[in-house]
């Protein structure tokens, strides 16, 4: 709905349950005449319309239930992607994937090595909700409007996850000149438990309002071009000193993908932490049974 409203093309839906991405689609376009949008829609089972695809965003695979880590999914949702990855590889070779699939970074990682796509191409959506998260936890802490926040995060999608208070400020000025340092560690916390503590709330399912914009933001501005800097996960080739590693980091985004990696000034601190989250990464990909 958020990208079709955005009306930045057309849209295919593809779901192997039958009938529900029909049904989908066939919900989406009654919304049109109230919303006096016009936008096209097509539900189906048959992978193959997604033939000549610019963008596709990859969301199939098992959800979290209370008490799996993102981890927990690993070699579950791998399977049911890899078939996957062989269609996006065979219908729309030249098409920028957008993962969301948990464990996204890794998962990130797995579509690359299955598509062999060039990998600013590859982009995982991760961190621009974790951010958008942040900032709100910021803004209900200090009552002010979260469009006077910028926040910043990096690292995993999940536990491993690094929310920046150095980076992240209010009209400009740094985080720390707000809230003192046993206040922002709190507001680090439950950015990072959010996720949890959302899928613990729901008993079944995890969070989708939310990252369904942080997915159509990252779809617009690669559609339109912007030229943006957002937090995507993203592959690192020697960038912030480590190579081989699907994560999430500042990115300028625009019609090719992912076109700058920005690398912030990490003092030891964040580099330790940041670090950490990379070898914890490597560790469970290559624990991988992608057979």
């Amino acid at each position: 709905m958020r990208i079709a409203q955005e009306r930045l093309g057309n849209i295919v839906l593809v779901d192997v349950a039958k009938g529900v991405a029909q049904a989908k689609a066939f919900d989406l376009e009654d919304s049109k005449f109230i919303l006096k949008y016009d936008y096209n829609v097509l539900g189906t089972e048959d992978i193959g319309e997604i033939k000549d695809s610019d963008i596709i965003v990859i969301t199939a695979g098992l959800a979290r239930k209370p008490g799996m880590t993102r981890e927990d999914l690993l070699n579950k949702n791998a399977r049911i992607l890899k078939e996957i990855c062989f269609n996006i590889k065979m219908l729309s070779g030249d098409a920028i994937i957008i993962v969301v699939t948990n464990p996204l970074d890794l998962m990130t990682r797995f579509i690359l090595k299955s598509t062999g796509f060039n990998p600013r191409k590859v982009i995982g959506m991760g961190i621009t909700l974790d951010a958008s998260r942040f900032a709100n936890l910021i803004s209900k802490e200090l009552s002010i409007p979260v469009c006077d926040i910028q926040a910043c995060v990096i690292g995993s999608h999940g536990e491993g996850m690094l929310p920046l208070p150095r980076f992240s400020s209010i009209k400009g000025v740094c985080l720390d000149e707000f809230l003192d340092d046993k206040k922002i560690n709190e507001l680090v916390r439950k950015t990072v438990d959010r996720g949890r503590e959302i899928v613990s709330l729901l008993g079944s399912g995890s969070a989708y309002f939310a990252p369904s914009v942080a997915v159509a933001e990252i779809v617009r501005v690669i559609a339109k071009d912007e030229k943006r800097t957002l937090g995507v996960c993203a592959y690192l080739n020697g960038e912030y000193g480590v190579s081989d590693v699907c994560i999430g980091v500042p990115c300028r985004l625009g019609k090719n993908g992912i076109e700058e990696i920005i690398v912030l000034d990490l003092n030891e601190q964040e580099k330790e932490s940041f670090l950490k989250s990379v070898s914890n990464l490597k560790e469970q990909f290559n624990s991988l049974d992608d057979s």
